[in-house]
């Protein structure tokens, strides 16, 4: 489907290129921003264009025939600009330029595709999913940047070219920081890539996928929870700085709730209701995936929430906690880690995982449960927490032989007497 559009068109001068006192006139196409000039092959002396209105000013005859010109190729760029929305094809500011020229075969362009992909996912994709394929689409334009040229052809792209791109985000050094990029930072980079790829093939405008032969390699990495003495190390430290008080408390409200960040945030008390069990319950869904999420309010959770009511900031938000932005959140939860001596990279997202890991799977929640109250679209997302049941049932076992051996020992005791 299209997305709605911006279209203008004006027309004006280079003057910073003057020759004898004449400049080239130019049309300049602009759709959502992003623009297209086309050189008419016409000049103007300066003093008689008006900026302002882009025409040639006075009655003289040169003047009557640049502005009769203009008008013409106006009539063309707005009859080329009808012609493709008529056809519902993809419009921007260089597919109209290569209408009005009769340039229509020619090829769409990599951050062409890019662009129309950013676009149109705008309203699909949740902010922060985008924000990813923006960056994505910055370190394209760097790679292009260091081959000297400015873009190239979707028919251009060939495995080496996806190589080439690997080898470059492996070895780039951001400007903000000095850590190079791990090896599934690289990968995501592109993924993202091949997925933009893969619609430009499913719309025809290549003809094979140079991903083909292109095969990604993921390092597993062990999600970091809070084990349950970790977890009951912060909640019982208090902290005299508020912020510091804060931030803890929506900490331990996630790892009661296994909810993310944003969706914490935009909590209200429409979200929260009597389930079917009588007992409160959140019912919102995930910013990141929409689905609907339904979590019984576990005691701590519910605490929680009744601690910050009525609270000033909440009562401007309307929502259940202040807001507070994800990266002083992180950078909080830092200084919390310290004065809790946990060695542990804490960061919010590690409480969705305890949540997973040591609220509900080490206390016998089936994974299918898990999985529904963590709002996965598939069961494999959270099977990367799978190693806890298999530490639950190495204890549950260990519990059993403890169990076994007492038995044995008692039965043994028992026939010993019996003999005597």
């Amino acid at each position: 489907m299209q997305s709605q559009t911006t279209f203008s068109l004006s027309f004006w001068v280079s003057a910073s290129r003057k020759i004898n006192n004449q400049v080239s006139v130019y049309a300049r196409i602009t759709v959502n921003g992003k623009r297209a000039n086309i050189s008419l092959q016409r000049k103007v002396t300066v003093s008689e264009w008006d900026s302002n209105k882009g025409r040639a000013r006075g009655n003289k005859q040169e003047s009557r025939l640049l502005n009769r010109y203009l008008d013409q190729v106006k009539n063309r760029i707005y009859e080329a600009h009808d012609e493709l929305v008529k056809e519902k094809a993809f419009i921007c500011a260089q597919s109209i330029k290569a209408r009005f020229l009769g340039e229509d075969n020619e090829e769409y362009s990599l951050l062409t595709l890019v662009d129309y992909h950013n676009t149109q996912m705008s309203e699909s994709l949740s902010y922060g999913t985008l924000k990813n394929y923006f960056t994505t689409q910055k370190y394209i334009k760097l790679f292009l940047t260091k081959k000297k040229i400015q873009d190239i052809y979707l028919s251009q792209l060939t495995f080496r070219f996806l190589v080439d791109f690997e080898k470059f985000l492996r070895s780039y050094v951001p400007e903000d920081h000095q850590k190079q990029m791990e090896n599934n930072t690289v990968m995501k980079h592109i993924q993202r890539l091949r997925k933009m790829v893969t619609l430009a093939y499913k719309m025809e405008w290549i003809d094979k996928d140079p991903f083909i032969k292109f095969k990604p390699t993921y390092i597993k990495n062990e999600r970091e929870f809070l084990s349950e003495d970790e977890l009951q190390t912060i909640i019982e430290k208090e902290f005299v700085i508020e912020r510091l008080e804060f931030v803890k408390d929506l900490f331990v409200f996630s790892c009661y709730t296994g909810l993310s960040y944003i969706d914490v945030m935009k909590l209200n008390e429409d979200n929260i209701t009597f389930g079917i069990d009588g007992g409160k319950w959140i019912i919102t869904n995930r910013q990141k995936t929409h689905i609907k999420l339904k979590i019984p309010l576990l005691p701590m959770a519910e605490e929680l929430i009744q601690k910050y009511k009525g609270h000033i900031k909440t009562r401007k938000t309307k929502t259940l906690f202040p807001n507070i932005s994800n990266q002083k959140l992180n950078s909080y939860l830092k200084e919390i880690a310290d004065l809790c001596k946990i060695k542990k990279n804490l960061t919010f997202h590690i409480a969705r995982h305890t949540f997973a890991t040591t609220i509900t799977l080490s206390n016998g929640v089936p994974i299918e449960t898990v999985s529904k109250l963590l709002g996965h679209s598939k069961i494999a997302t959270t099977q990367i927490y799978a190693r806890v049941i298999e530490r639950k049932v190495s204890d549950d076992i260990n519990t059993l032989k403890l169990k076994l051996s007492k038995n044995y020992s008692e039965t043994s005791d028992c026939k010993r007497q019996k003999i005597n």
